[in-house]
């Protein structure tokens, strides 16, 4: 298994951790966690592109590890009240049906690769789920909702970038 894929698993292998940590409450540490797992995901594909060393397993796995990481992290906000929970349905609904048209895809031999509005809306959700974990610190001594921008943010370009992955492979839905 080369580096790129290896942070990728590293990335899976860090969400039990991330949550156990959360879940006790340290919000600050569990960011910490968060943030570094969050890094390795722009580590991984850099690495990958500048070194020759992209794969099939890197192509599904790297965007599958980024969606368990940040789900598993909206749906720890949402059961602690701090993320509604339709937004999480938005962002379920979006991860979902991307994730079933790149099956499909699959199975005819095509890679759907993700697209920029795929890769906005996953940095976007990671600043959102971050924001969030600080508590909009060091927001929160202005009075600025930070956290919640970003969190309206990522789920405007969720559903952009769902829309925008529907019409650009509807051709997957004639096979």
């Amino acid at each position: 298994m080369n580096l790129p894929n290896k942070l990728t698993m590293g990335r899976i292998c860090a969400i039990p951790i991330f949550i156990i940590v959360l879940k006790s409450g340290f919000y600050y540490a569990s960011a910490v966690i968060f943030v570094l797992a969050s890094i390795t995901d722009m580590l991984d594909g850099m690495i990958a592109r500048k070194y020759g060393l992209v794969t099939n397993f890197g192509k599904i796995m790297d965007p599958l590890a980024d969606k368990l990481l940040v789900v598993s992290a909206l749906v720890c906000l949402v059961e602690s009240g701090d993320v509604a929970g339709w937004m999480l349905i938005v962002v379920l609904a979006r991860e979902f049906t991307v994730t079933g048209l790149r099956a499909v895809a699959a199975a005819d031999g095509s890679v759907i690769a993700a697209g920029t509005t795929g890769k906005i809306k996953t940095i976007l959700q990671m600043i959102a789920v971050t924001a969030l974990l600080l508590r909009n610190w060091p927001f929160c001594y202005v009075n600025f909702p930070f956290a919640a921008i970003m969190l309206w943010a990522a789920v405007i370009m969720t559903l952009v970038s769902g829309i925008e992955y529907l019409i650009k492979n509807k051709q997957v839905f004639s096979k």
